[in-house]
């Protein structure tokens, strides 16, 4: 790209640097987007259209250059004497590629240029990148490092927000939040999180009532509250000893008073 230009298409095969074969998120099944690779996302940030090759005899021939590159560069390479890295760059540069080109190459159906100008910012484009969430505590982590988001960014709101964590290929990190790259510090471990301590909460005690208050008051025969109920009871059940009525056998009811024997299915009345 740097010598030419950024072509239009890029024809690939179906390897899986190109083509991501995992199943992609929600939100990106709801927006119509297939999951993409490093390659693919770089791809559509440039405008350069990636079309995957779906034939055998296309994937055939990446795998023949591939072939034939290995075999001719091998044996150059040995008959050079050569055997460091960058020699061999140099000679790929400046001696082989270009006897090649001229041995192989195929003149275009038409001169025309059609090649892009390279836009800005292209090694930020030719990087990893990843979503994070900003947790509460300002912090996100990504590949077991936890980075710490500078206070000036709080206008932003970025708690439970999705930041982009790019790792260029020189090993620099940004952290980028809609186009905005954030100002950051890097922690040797997640901050631990202090729990507030809450004093037990007591059971609420009812207080009791005074004695003058209206549930331990008797006015004119009525009483009120829990005493009443419990003298109306004793002295039910004190009647009921009075009347002599016997016991039937079954338990007697909650006013006091005893329920009435029961004799051949008749209810046995008091004498009067």
């Amino acid at each position: 790209m740097r010598r030419w230009g950024l072509p239009r298409s890029v024809y690939a095969d179906r390897d899986s640097i190109y083509r991501c074969e995992g199943v992609g998120s929600i939100a990106d099944q709801l927006a119509g987007k297939e999951p993409q690779t490093q390659f693919g996302r770089a791809m559509e940030q440039l405008g350069v259209e990636l079309i995957l090759a779906n034939s055998p005899q296309a994937k055939g021939r990446v795998e023949r250059m591939n072939g034939t590159l290995q075999d001719r560069l091998v044996k150059a390479l040995r008959l050079e004497g050569i055997g460091e890295m960058a020699a061999a760059d140099e000679y790929l540069r400046k001696a082989f590629l270009p006897a090649l080109n001229r041995r192989f190459k195929v003149p275009p159906t038409s001169e025309v240029d059609l090649h892009q100008v390279v836009p800005p910012g292209l090694a930020e484009v030719l990087s990893w990148e990843e979503e994070r969430v900003v947790q509460g505590d300002w912090t996100l982590s990504c590949a077991k490092r936890v980075y710490q988001l500078d206070r000036q960014h709080e206008n932003l709101s970025l708690v439970r927000r999705k930041v982009i964590v790019r790792t260029l290929r020189s090993g620099t990190i940004q952290l980028v939040y809609r186009g905005t790259k954030l100002r950051y510090r890097e922690l040797a471990e997640r901050p631990h999180r202090r729990v507030p301590s809450v004093p037990p909460v007591q059971a609420a005690q009812s207080p009791k009532p005074a004695g003058k208050h209206p549930w331990r008051r008797f006015a004119a025969g009525i009483g009120q509250g829990r005493e009443f109920w419990r003298k109306q009871k004793e002295a039910g059940a004190a009647a009921s000893r009075r009347l002599s009525l016997g016991n039937s056998g079954r338990p007697s009811l909650r006013s006091g008073l005893p329920t009435f024997p029961r004799d051949k299915g008749k209810v046995k009345q008091p004498a009067r």
